[in-house]
């Protein structure tokens, strides 16, 4: 019974970012935020549902699935990892392009949300295989609820923000 309430976070996670997306122009994607002329330096689209495109592979795997089409490649983990620095891309040169990063980002939440549906309770009991954040998070079903679910509306509420700096009013 654990799955289905990761999942149902998850997804209402992944709705939120639907309308999030609308009205987003492929040139705006990879671009900090202006108002009144002045660039914030704030995680853009582009880098937000690409940081969040690289942990469903984990959840997958850890879960004994097949996770080869939404592994992150070098290039995703270079510019989406937790260490890496959000940049405006004003000639869209630096990050791949929307359709690509969008279309990243759903299947891999699409695959982890399936692959804890399809988890026994004992699976997602079981010791998080991450050392360093099993002090937070015990379980493998404790640490996947944050990535699909805590974690991913974090970084929602700096893409809504985002999008009112653009103008782009709420979703």
């Amino acid at each position: 019974m654990i799955g289905p309430i990761i999942a149902d976070s998850a997804k209402m996670s992944i709705g939120y970012i639907e309308r999030l997306l609308k009205d987003i122009q492929p040139d705006q994607f990879a671009r900090f935020a202006s108002v009144g002329g002045t660039l914030v330096q704030s995680n853009h689209p582009a880098f937000i549902l690409g940081h969040l495109s690289i942990y469903p592979s984990r959840i997958v795997e850890e879960l004994g699935g097949d996770a080869s089409s939404i592994e992150p490649s070098e290039k995703y983990l270079a510019l989406f990892s937790k260490d890496a620095t959000c940049l405006d891309d004003p000639d869209n040169t630096l990050y791949p392009p929307m359709d690509e990063v969008v279309a990243k980002f759903f299947a891999a939440h699409q695959a982890a949300i399936d692959a804890v549906l399809a988890a026994d309770d004992s699976a997602l009991t079981a010791e998080n295989p991450n050392e360093r954040m099993r002090a937070k998070f015990a379980t493998k079903g404790g640490i996947y609820a944050f990535y699909l679910g805590g974690h991913t509306m974090l970084h929602v509420g700096q893409f809504s923000a985002w999008r009112r700096m653009q103008g782009l009013g709420p979703a």
